[in-house]
């Protein structure tokens, strides 16, 4: 080899060694669990201090203050289910509940099985209508959604006005408008992962395409539907704003509004407010508790795929 081509050799470059100092690693694993151990105190205090205080008698808090230990009783909860009427509020909030949850996972489902099964020229403008009502602010809509509600004609065995104000039917209603689009832009994303022979070789056996919408895509994604069944349960059992708009009789209202019938003229007291607020955190738990393995499998499936 002649001394002419030496030079002309690229000289592989030699990797960067970082150096670790002593202890580096376990102070990086410190800081991490100082970091989780802040987030997690900060997260669960509000929880544990709202449940603390509902065992105690607002009489004793008053002379010891909210730091001090003593005075329990579980009157505070007799009391919040009773002044909060909460058994006929429980009742009107699965009437809403179930009906909204169940309608908006079954509309959305088949909406998104259309635009991830087929392709046409409105797919995704028609994705991105649905998605136009989450971005806006309900407020804004108040008045459109009330004159509306106002002027739809309903039957006297529905509403004796006449309108679909004051019915749970409007409320139910708002909540499948608002929600749908969401769930649709979930299932959709996770319907494409779903392998285009798969259909292919049902429509070869000759399924229909409400079959291969029910025996096949249904039973496939229902990781997804079980965490959309959680969160949406959780949004529209907690939904507050539209229930005191589209709603005036208070027998119809639902258990959100319970907490304001706690409140007195002149003072709050804390500690029935937090029993109350215990009560009604209780039934989405249940549901979060009972669904958690298809919650966290729904929201973890498809994250390895690049």
């Amino acid at each position: 080899m002649s001394a002419d081509a030496a030079p002309s050799r690229k000289k592989q470059k030699e990797p960067d060694h970082q150096v670790s100092y002593p202890g580096q690693k376990h102070q990086n694993k410190w800081l991490t669990y100082g970091l989780l151990a802040f987030l997690s105190v900060a997260w669960l205090f509000p929880l544990v201090y709202a449940l603390a205080q509902s065992f105690r008698s607002y009489e004793y808090t008053q002379a010891n203050g909210y730091l001090s230990l003593g005075g329990w009783t579980f009157d505070n909860y007799i009391d919040a289910w009773e002044r909060g009427n909460m058994a006929q509020s429980f009742q009107n909030t699965l009437i809403i509940t179930v009906p909204a949850v169940l309608l908006t996972l079954v509309l959305a489902s088949m909406f998104a099985f259309v635009l991830s099964r087929y392709s046409f020229k409105f797919n995704l403008a028609m994705l991105a209508l649905f998605l136009a009502a989450n971005l806006l602010p309900p407020q804004s809509l108040l008045v459109p959604v009330f004159r509306m509600f106002l002027a739809t004609p309903v039957p006297e065995w529905l509403n004796p006005n006449g309108n679909m104000l004051n019915t749970h039917l409007g409320l139910i209603l708002v909540n499948v408008a608002f929600q749908t689009g969401f769930c649709a832009f979930v299932l959709s994303n996770y319907m494409k992962t779903l392998p285009r022979e798969m259909y292919e070789a049902a429509e070869v056996d000759g399924a229909s395409v409400w079959r291969q919408y029910y025996q096949l895509t249904i039973p496939l994604v229902r990781p997804a539907l079980a965490a959309l069944a959680v969160l949406q349960t959780t949004w529209i059992y907690n939904e507050f704003f539209w229930a005191t708009v589209l709603l005036q009789d208070s027998s119809k209202f639902p258990i959100t509004s319970s907490l304001n019938n706690m409140r007195c003229t002149f003072f709050t007291d804390i500690n029935l407010v937090a029993a109350g607020s215990v009560i009604i955190a209780i039934p989405t738990l249940v549901v979060f508790f009972v669904l958690r393995k298809q919650f966290v499998s729904g929201l973890t499936m498809g994250s390895a795929k690049g």
